[in-house]
């Protein structure tokens, strides 16, 4: 398939239907802003529920070349960004269910229940080193959480979409979707205090010359030749 460039493309930001119109002639300029629009979101969901960032890739790879094939059956019944979500985590659920049968997961309503914005990178290394580290861990924590929970999470506080957004695309009540995250927000403090309790004990240091120097200083004000 070869995709044309638009001959008199606008520098203002076309609406959503413009955008459809042009992507379903093949236009190149309103594919690329599509993707641009979707890449994050389809990744973090498809991400959400694999775990695994390649996975997750080819997953928006092929949502990507599933809808935009077969554009004509999006009907506009929900956004765009809507149903290339839905295609994105039915994929990654047929990924899961070939994987690990077992713990494949269908939204039902039942009883239960940027990547998260951190500090600009910093100049300093061990300033980056450590904010890297600290996402990581939440990255982690997040990981572990129970999928019907996951996927709340990722949606409502990750992608921060609203609550009726979410239950539409998880096939949820809007109650169902409080409950989830209220659940999910425990249980990723727990598995945060979890994932830390080792390291806390090493913060805070105060050891090295920071230590000599202070106990130089208390030495001298005792009245110690120093």
């Amino acid at each position: 398939m070869r995709w044309t460039t638009a001959r008199n493309p606008s520098s203002a930001p076309a609406g959503e239907d413009e955008l459809i119109l042009r992507a379903k002639a093949r236009d190149e300029a309103a594919i690329r802003a599509i993707l641009q629009a979707n890449n994050r979101r389809l990744f973090r969901i498809a991400r959400g529920i694999l775990r695994n960032d390649s996975e997750a890739e080819d997953v928006v790879q092929e949502t990507y070349v599933r809808a935009l094939t077969h554009l004509e059956a999006f009907r506009g019944e929900s956004s765009l960004s809507t149903w290339l979500t839905r295609i994105a985590m039915n994929e990654a659920l047929g990924r899961l269910r070939g994987r690990r049968p077992e713990l494949a997961w269908q939204p039902q309503d039942g009883p239960e229940a940027d990547i998260i914005p951190f500090p600009t990178a910093s100049s300093d290394p061990e300033k980056s080193m450590a904010q890297r580290q600290i996402q990581e861990l939440v990255e982690h924590a997040i990981d572990e959480l129970p999928e019907p929970f996951r996927l709340v999470f990722i949606a409502r506080v990750i992608e921060e979409m609203s609550i009726e957004e979410t239950a539409e695309l998880l096939g949820l009540k809007p109650e169902t979707v409080k409950t989830r995250l209220h659940r999910a927000r425990a249980l990723l403090r727990e598995n945060v205090e979890k994932e830390i309790g080792p390291i806390i004990l090493d913060a805070f240091p105060f050891a090295g010359p920071r230590c000599e120097r202070l106990t130089d200083t208390v030495l001298r004000r005792l009245g110690f030749p120093i």
